[in-house]
């Protein structure tokens, strides 16, 4: 086919502001946000969020700034909006095991409530009891007990009293001691001196009744410390037969006031009971005391601790399931933590203590994370790991492990947990954990994917008008004219490079309508104007495009060398892009090729001394195969051929200078000058067809810009790929040179056509015997070759040496 001259309506597309059917982007606000262009991400999304089956957690896969996390979280917001509030969860003093404080999930809003029943009963008892141990009743009983025990006490003392008396003893008590003395014959006590002053048989007869009422009074005690024990146990029956009722009543109205039913009733109902035995087991407690009162103050005060509750997730006032997004996945804030304070070098810790973290709160709904932060901490990873393989929620401290002090450390009952976690990472990354984690990934059964562009259509550009409406709404910002949003989905295609496809990279669409809105407001303008996105762009332009500048200034000086005009031999130049990252362009590289008769072939010398990436080699590879499938009937080829990038010293990667390789060297082999004024793009295949590149456009333009600045006078142009004609959305200066027939933009399908263009020569076709008409390109490059081998074979022959007579 014949080489094309686009038009400068081939070269960007131009969307006409009438089409879009309104005046300005207020007119659109009655419209929801909807899912642009991501048809195949929102109904995964749906029907991830929809299934209640285990494993059906969703990852989310895209490249930042394509509304992945937002898209997903108002669809998350919208689905929990249709499930069940899920419960409440407390924490509560194991009475049995302290070490192991209990879980207790309530209906939402109940867990509150439970918190302040029990909070009321400990006010209630703390002044209910005391009253209760001092009313009239209770005094009238325990005299009652402590009566009967002293007249058997009584009783007991006056027998002891006897039998001392009858053995020449009196008997007193002493500070809960009984101290006996000796009577002599007149009743007066007899002193150590005088008893030792008494016969021998009488001290004989003393001592044995010493021991006698030795024995006497450990009687007395065995039979009364019995019954100070019944009279103990009587007072302690008493104390409780008093203070049930009222526990008994406060018990009642707990259960009363939790009405809804409880799916962990019994275990709370096992608990109060465990209360209310805890409190009548230490009523002393409430009773005010003499002696060490500020003892059995801190004494009562941590008895009555253990009758809190630690709400760690109160949905009370949730309306659906809870949709949680975790930014910061640290180990504390994902799985909850337990709270620790140094309390004489020893790390101390209770039940209040224990905080959810975000897959307790989110129980029941939805949780965001993302990838990155989470394989940022092996403990994270492998912990989540471990729960989605149980669904079971240990909190646990693993710093504790590591402090210089000993930690009295808790171990809080595991729970269940129900939750669909909404996964944020990259494509790479998602493929990575496929192939690295096949378990984990099992876990994620929904791929959400999102598109980085889609189709363009009437449909998903007013959808875009809606996405510039509510933004201009939730930024506060002047709202868009048609042309300006025009504007902004012209440069949603030239992102893409594409005049068929848009954008779905809206954080860039986003930031531009803010740039555009706050210049529109620096003119005090009401609504923003196409001139106004235009000259944001521009804007951008200006803060990123100093290397750019720099490279056109050391073209322009002379420092690199790229001739604009003329022709030459073996010489061309070829257009190249930088990405930068937060900025692409492009500019030319001169390419240059020599040949000569020989036989290794071609020399790539940016490989030689690995300058170049594997898919730039693989290009000059494949130029070498189609060179040798040119001239098959002319192989093996004699040929030294060697091709070098002019002044490049960062190193070449793509394929895409694979065609201006291949002018080059048929240049050399023909001896055909090319034109210099035209630069060229494009990869070529083995059969000599001609690829599309990537970065076409800033190619064009950075190209377009040294003949500019040298100054244009028609001949110059580029040539590129016909495939790459609908990815041209080049910048209106460029449009406006081509139409003024300034600059030529050329396009090929296959290599031989740019051939003609460059040299003006016919390519050449082959004939049935595989030769090419002489005054063609390939007949001239055929000749050459044909010499070459001849001059190869010639030197290969054996020298006859001639003897002189």
């Amino acid at each position: 086919m014949p080489i094309s001259n686009l038009f400068p309506a081939d070269l960007r597309l131009t969307i006409d502001p009438d089409s879009l059917g309104f005046s300005d982007s207020s007119e659109l606000l009655q419209y929801p946000l909807p899912w642009i262009g991501q048809e195949r991400a929102e109904m995964a999304a749906r029907f991830g969020l929809g299934m209640d089956q285990p494993d059906y957690n969703l990852f989310v896969l895209g490249e930042v700034g394509s509304g992945r996390s937002s898209l997903l979280r108002q669809t998350m917001v919208a689905a929990a909006a249709m499930r069940s509030t899920p419960p409440d969860l407390c924490y509560l003093h194991n009475f049995d095991a302290p070490e192991r404080p209990l879980a207790l999930r309530l209906p939402a809003g109940q867990g509150r409530l439970l918190r302040q029943l029990l909070a009321r009963l400990t006010k209630s008892l703390l002044m209910e009891i005391p009253q209760r141990l001092g009313g009239q009743d209770f005094k009238v009983g325990s005299e009652r007990i402590k009566k009967a025990y002293k007249a058997e006490e009584a009783k007991a003392y006056t027998e002891l009293t006897a039998f001392a008396e009858s053995h020449d003893f009196t008997i007193h008590r002493e500070g809960g001691h009984i101290v006996f003395t000796l009577l002599g014959e007149k009743g007066h006590i007899l002193t150590e001196d005088e008893v030792l002053t008494l016969p021998k048989a009488r001290r004989v007869e003393i001592e044995q009744a010493e021991q006698e009422l030795h024995a006497e009074i450990t009687r007395y005690f065995e039979k009364i410390r019995p019954m100070e024990r019944v009279m103990n146990e009587a007072l302690a029956a008493l104390q409780r037969q008093v203070v049930k009722p009222l526990l008994e009543s406060e018990s009642q109205e707990i259960r009363a006031g939790l009405r809804k039913q409880i799916k962990d009733s019994v275990k709370l109902g096992s608990y109060l009971e465990q209360v209310m035995e805890d409190v009548l087991g230490n009523l002393e407690l409430f009773k005010v005391s003499d002696t060490d009162e500020e003892g059995r103050q801190e004494e009562l005060e941590r008895v009555m601790s253990r009758y809190r509750v630690n709400l760690v997730v109160d949905n009370d006032g949730l309306n659906g399931a809870p949709v949680i997004v975790e930014d910061n996945p640290l180990f504390h804030s994902l799985f909850g933590s337990i709270e620790y304070q140094s309390e004489n070098d020893v790390l101390a810790t209770d039940f209040t203590r224990i905080r959810a973290g975000s897959l307790l709160r989110a129980h029941g709904g939805f949780l965001m994370l993302h990838l990155r932060d989470l394989l940022a901490d092996a403990l994270v990873w492998e912990k989540l790991r471990r729960l989605l393989r149980s669904d079971r929620l240990q909190i646990e401290e693993p710093g504790t492990a590591f402090t210089s002090i000993t930690a009295v450390s808790l171990v809080p009952e595991a729970v269940d947990v129900e939750v669909k976690i909404v996964l944020i990472g990259s494509r790479q990354q998602y493929y990575d954990l496929q192939e690295a984690d096949p378990e984990f990934a099992r876990r994620f059964r929904v791929k959400v994917d999102f598109a980085e562009s889609f189709l363009a259509s009437a449909e998903t550009r007013r959808a875009s008008a809606i996405f510039v409406a509510h933004a201009c709404r939730e930024l506060g910002l002047p709202h868009f004219t048609a042309a300006a949003v025009a504007c902004l989905l012209e440069d949603s295609h030239r992102q893409v490079d594409d005049q068929l496809r848009q954008s779905a990279i809206f954080a860039r669409a986003e930031a531009l309508v803010m740039e555009s809105a706050a210049l529109c407001q620096a003119r005090a303008g009401h609504r923003v104007d196409a001139e106004d996105v235009e000259a944001a762009l521009r804007a951008r332009v200006l803060r990123h495009d100093y290397p750019e500048q720099r490279l056109q200034e050391s073209i322009a000086e002379g420092d690199v060398l790229i001739t604009l005009n003329g022709e030459k031999v073996g010489q061309l130049n070829s257009l190249t892009q930088v990405d930068l990252g937060d900025y692409r362009f492009g500019f030319p590289v001169r390419v240059t090729a020599r040949t000569f008769a020989g036989e290794d072939g071609l020399l790539n010398i940016e490989r030689e001394v690995e300058m170049s990436g594997p898919i730039h080699d693989k290009g000059v590879f494949i130029l070498q195969n189609y060179l040798s499938a040119l001239f098959v009937h002319a192989a093996p080829l004699a040929l030294n051929a060697s091709i070098v990038f002019e002044q490049e010293y960062n190193g070449m990667e793509g394929d895409s200078a694979s065609c201006a390789e291949l002018y080059v060297l048929l240049s050399s082999l023909s001896d055909l000058p090319l034109k210099q004024g035209i630069a060229v793009t494009g990869a070529v295949n083995q059969h000599g067809e001609v690829l599309p590149v990537g970065g076409v456009n800033e190619k064009i333009e950075g190209y377009f810009s040294v003949c500019e600045t040298a100054g244009l006078d028609g001949s110059h142009g580029v040539l590129i790929p016909a495939r790459n004609r609908r990815h041209l959305m080049l910048e209106r200066k460029v449009v406006e040179a081509v139409a003024g027939n300034l600059f030529h933009i050329y396009t090929a399908e296959h290599a031989s056509e740019g051939v003609q263009l460059l040299t003006g020569f016919p390519a050449g076709m082959a004939d049935e015997t595989g030769n090419y008409p002489h005054d063609s390109v390939l007949g001239r490059a055929h000749q050459t070759l044909l010499a070459y081998r001849r001059a190869c074979q010639e030197s290969q022959r054996p020298k006859v040496r001639r003897k002189r007579s």
